[in-house]
């Protein structure tokens, strides 16, 4: 007993030493697919006992909610579904009386791809299955510079239609428009994001800057919701969801 004891005294003063000596100070994280390729060994039991909830989850999961034109992925340095995402954040400006200059959506929040055709519930809360709500913020030309130089960083990051950005292949900001304009550093900008970044998240420590910021706290403005309306907007419009490569952020 007396020896268990000593034992645990050590383990315990380890676990204490190691608590007060280590500290986090960077996180990468990657993607694991889980499809069908994990089935190969189909576990009938484990069937049988999702069955009970299966149809509680697909009544929330499967009502179609717009139409894709294209199947659309996130990549850097630019990708159609994070021009869409970003374009979407500008769209709902409307709706919160807002008028901005341009969108910023992080690529590290898109967390899957979306189908041609039929967009169901499920396929947006799979690509946006946060709790981030629809923001606003002003950041002065010399801030969004500083914003655009670490999305250059990462290799690029989603923006709106309005931002045209040069970056070179080690992470360097070599050019910055809004709106066909050279970004002023002596003017204010008005952004349209998420409120998960204006904590300065995603290595865009510039939004800590961030003034007169508009951010609703109540459900309805959650992100996958935001992006929802837009979809059932353009299909009450007879119109298909879709978004292109523009040239918004090029690497040289």
């Amino acid at each position: 007993m007396t020896r268990n004891l000593c034992v645990l005294t050590v383990i315990a003063v380890v676990m204490v030493s190691c608590k007060s000596s280590y500290q986090v100070v960077n996180v990468e994280r990657s993607r694991i697919l889980v499809d069908a390729r994990y089935d190969s060994h189909y576990d009938m039991e484990a069937s049988r006992f999702l069955d009970t909830y299966r149809h509680v989850i697909d009544s929330i999961t499967s009502p179609v909610v717009g139409h894709m034109a294209r199947y659309m992925h996130v990549q850097r340095p630019e990708s159609e579904l994070s021009n869409l995402l970003a374009d979407i954040m500008v769209w709902a400006a409307k709706d919160y009386g807002e008028h901005v200059d341009f969108g910023v959506y992080n690529m590290g929040g898109i967390r899957a791809d979306l189908p041609a055709g039929a967009v169901t519930y499920g396929d947006v809360l799979d690509i946006a299955p946060f709790e981030n709500k629809i923001a606003f913020a002003t950041l002065s030309g010399a801030d969004v510079l500083e914003l655009f130089s670490e999305m250059a960083s990462v290799g690029g990051e989603g923006v709106s239609h309005a931002v045209r950005m040069v970056i070179t292949k080690d992470g360097k900001l070599v050019s910055a428009a809004i709106n066909g304009q050279v970004v002023d550093p002596q003017r204010d900008y008005r952004i349209a994001t998420i409120d998960y970044l204006l904590d300065g998240t995603d290595k865009m420590s510039a939004f800590h800057k961030a003034k007169d910021v508009n951010s609703p706290l109540s459900d309805e403005n959650n992100s996958r919701f935001v992006i929802m309306n837009y979809f059932r907007e353009m299909d009450r419009q007879g119109k298909l969801v879709d978004s292109q490569m523009e040239g918004r952020v090029v690497e040289q």
